[in-house]
């Protein structure tokens, strides 16, 4: 009985993944709200502008332009939309594999901001003219010296730049923290007269 215990004890402990609802809680909150929001303001725009109507909101900083994007940002990939599409199904269904892991708040809201954004582009992409899975997105913020883009782009890229912080920081998605091991120090070299140094008279 004896043995076994102290078996037992001199084993190392395994770690738990505990499962956190809060923190689904807290990334489908995150979800939806990008996801809605962005949703709301593309029926704002197309029910209430004409496509390639610009109006001045906070000149010369800032104005909403609505055209239909049929590529990636900068319009990149006009005549391949299909292929967005798949990669945005894609990403939202690895964000969704992923969940299991997850337990940490800022996690939850990057990966939350980040399936909403990409679930919004995608519903364009399903829904919208000129096909299914061929449709071209609605964009209509224009900032200077940019692309013009909508909310669901918004929270894409808020979404990956906080990934990258959390990355850097060493911040797990379980949120545990990997913190660097130290450096081994450099042996002390004996004392002249301890053993296995002999000393000369």
């Amino acid at each position: 009985m004896t043995d076994d215990l102290t078996d037992d004890a001199s084993r190392p402990e395994l770690p738990v993944r505990k499962w956190r609802p809060a923190m689904l809680w807290l990334f489908a909150g995150f979800a939806v709200f990008a996801y809605v929001f962005d949703q709301l303001t593309k029926l704002w725009v197309t029910s209430t502008m004409t496509e390639g109507e610009r109006i001045p909101v906070l000149p010369p900083l800032l104005h909403w332009y609505y055209i239909r994007n049929s590529g990636a940002a900068f319009s990149i990939g006009e005549n391949v939309t299909w292929i967005f599409t798949i990669v945005m199904a894609g990403v939202s269904v690895a964000i969704l594999l992923q969940l299991r892991r997850l337990g940490s708040a800022w996690w939850a809201l990057s990966l939350g901001l980040l399936l909403g954004g990409a679930l919004g582009n995608l519903t364009d992409r399903l829904f919208r003219e000129p096909s299914f899975a061929m449709g071209h997105v609605v964009d209509f913020i224009q900032v200077p010296n940019f692309a013009i883009f909508n909310i669901a782009d918004s929270a894409v890229v808020s979404g990956v730049v906080i990934i990258c912080l959390l990355t850097l920081r060493g911040v797990g998605m379980d949120g545990t923290r990997q913190v660097a091991a130290p450096k081994s120090a450099k042996p002390a070299k004996p004392a002249p007269g301890s053993s296995g140094e002999t000393v000369g008279e």
